[in-house]
């Protein structure tokens, strides 16, 4: 059996715990750079991961405050599930990875480190993305800033919403 190790977000699950919900904070913040919002849709966004499991890994979250899908309507979840297409489609253009783990976590007993605001984690990854140094130096190398990759990832997401736009009624996913 492969184990894929992630010693550095023990600082995340063990560190401080902040006040409020960081996913309604990032949807009402002005600044999508300093929540690292992606993409703003009509009831869910696209934000990158503080603590990233590896570069580009994103979380595709609904606008209102739940845990369950089971709470939201039809049009919230075809949202989301649309946006995690989405957010797939623009990561394959901007940071052509060779495949994604994604998922939800309910529950803490899950691995949800937020358990009281659903949302989906969309982690590009690559052949040969775990090397030594998370598991012998505790430390997590990536590539590029955060804000580079929040940059381009929004913009990868502008290029897309306009190439629909333009695309004849029905013809795109």
């Amino acid at each position: 059996m492969r184990q894929l190790w992630a010693p550095w977000r023990l600082a995340y699950i063990q560190g401080p715990q902040h006040e409020g919900c960081i996913f309604c904070a990032a949807a009402q913040a002005d600044a999508d750079d300093t929540s690292l919002m992606v993409f703003r849709g009509r009831t869910a966004s696209v934000l990158l991961n503080l603590f990233p499991y590896n570069s580009g890994h994103a979380m595709v979250v609904p606008t209102r405050h739940r845990s369950r899908l089971a709470d939201f309507g039809d049009d919230e979840v075809l949202e989301l599930i649309r946006l995690v297409d989405r957010t797939v489609r623009v990561h394959e253009r901007v940071l052509r990875p060779e495949g994604f783990n994604i998922g939800l976590n309910l529950g803490k007993a899950a691995g949800a480190g937020i358990e009281d605001h659903l949302h989906i984690h969309v982690v590009p990854r690559w052949v040969g993305d775990t090397n030594f140094m998370p598991v012998l130096g505790d430390t997590k190398v990536l590539p590029e800033h955060l804000q580079v990759t929040r940059t381009r990832l929004a913009a990868g997401f502008a290029d897309l919403a306009a190439e629909e736009e333009s695309a004849p009624r029905g013809a795109h996913r």
